[in-house]
């Protein structure tokens, strides 16, 4: 793909619309050309993964009852990971395509590529999609989920020392219910081919930003973003949001699974959610940093353009106004000398305040509030919701 027809029709670029299982879905009639039908494709997922569960643990009574120590509609790991979590991954998809298929463009809309610099620009897009569309990639992904799945997983899962719906131990080991056969051979799986699936895609997204922050970019310095004319790629970050909430949602079934069925305190998982925000922030903001070196230059060379700039300006303006013997003919009060002072005043600070990395506050805040707004409900395990309110109120009052 050339830069040119990127600019003419942005949609081109995505890290999402491609790959096998891509295609997969457009031949099922479960998505079009632009991601279409993503309630159809949360359907269909759930119903493949999660309903043969519910099937096959209600014939063997292993769904509710106290047949086994933990049921499987009891089971608030398994209902969030295939309930919440892979539903979060699917639909995910038509959100981040939409937000990041302008953002290549805007490289172009905003004249940051010099002319010379576009056969870069034209290869680092070209290489996106060849990696989108890799099926060597989705291939090697899958096989090593089902390693992961025979070699981690399963000896993971049977650590607990009572029966579940899946497995119960006995003499010779733990034997596999029929649910969990199709849990540890095929739901569980496809769930962690689902999330390798999408840190490939941030993989590719980090390594376009990475190559096109090669490229000599035409930033300047009194851009009113404050970030050389880079702050579009904020808007980026709304389209990771969905993946953040999944991974607060799964960190949360996950603790609250320890705090009802081992009595844990959320207070020993801490250090867990912080490393899971700061993952997320990595994972989602970390890319933008490829552009700091960029931005560092620029703002000191603004300040070496601007400096001596404002010093003879501010110069001629004080011999004028101020040292001058001879008042000048024009009257002071309306001078347009004292608007173009204050002019040139904030031009100035906008180049002394330019950051060198291109993460807003907002940015930030996003990722943080959607990682831990799923784990703030298991706050009511160590403090009862009258409490929490009588709390309040009597701190409002």
């Amino acid at each position: 793909m050339r830069a040119e027809a990127l600019l003419v029709d942005p949609k081109d670029f995505s890290v999402v619309l491609g790959g096998p299982l891509y295609q997969l879905f457009r031949k099922t009639r479960l998505s079009g050309d632009a991601l279409e039908l993503a309630r159809n494709r949360v359907l269909a997922v759930t119903a493949i993964l999660w309903v043969p569960l519910l099937a096959l643990t209600v014939w063997q009574g292993l769904a509710l009852g106290t047949k086994v120590a933990v049921p499987f509609l009891k089971d608030i790991e398994a209902q969030a990971r295939f309930l919440l979590f892979v539903p979060l991954l699917v639909s995910a998809e038509i959100l981040v395509h939409q937000r990041l298929r302008q953002t290549a463009a805007q490289f172009l809309r905003r004249g940051l590529i010099p002319g010379e610099a576009q056969p870069r620009f034209d290869a680092a897009v070209a290489s996106t999609i060849r990696l989108r569309n890799s099926v060597v990639a989705e291939v090697a992904m899958l096989v090593l989920v089902y390693v992961l799945a025979l070699k981690v997983s399963v000896p993971q899962h049977a650590t607990l020392d009572a029966a579940t719906w899946y497995a119960a131990p006995g003499a010779g080991g733990w034997t596999f219910s029929l649910a969990g056969r199709w849990y540890f051979y095929f739901a569980l799986p496809v769930t962690q081919f689902l999330l390798l699936r999408w840190y490939y895609r941030i993989f590719i997204w980090a390594r376009f930003l990475w190559q096109t922050s090669r490229i000599d970019l035409r930033l300047v310095a009194t851009h009113p973003d404050h970030i050389g004319g880079l702050g579009f790629l904020g808007a980026a970050t709304a389209g990771f949001t969905p993946l953040a909430v999944a991974h607060g949602a799964f960190l949360s079934a996950w603790i609250g699974s320890r705090i009802f069925l081992q009595h844990a305190a959320l207070l020993d998982f801490k250090i867990l959610i912080i490393a899971v925000a700061v993952w997320m922030l990595i994972l989602f903001l970390g890319p933008f940093l490829v552009f700091s070196p960029q931005l560092a230059r620029a703002r000191r060379q603004g300040e070496l353009d601007y400096g001596p700039l404002a010093g003879r300006y501010v110069q001629e303006f004080d011999a004028k106004w101020v040292r001058s013997d001879k008042p000048p003919a024009e009257p002071l009060l309306g001078s347009p000398d004292i608007q173009s002072l204050a002019d040139f005043g904030n031009v100035y600070t906008v180049v002394k305040q330019m950051r060198s990395t291109p993460i807003t506050r907002q940015a930030l805040t996003q990722i943080v509030v959607a990682t831990l707004a799923p784990i703030a409900p298991l706050a009511l395990t160590m403090m009862p919701l009258a409490e929490i309110a009588k709390l309040l109120f009597g701190i409002l009052t």
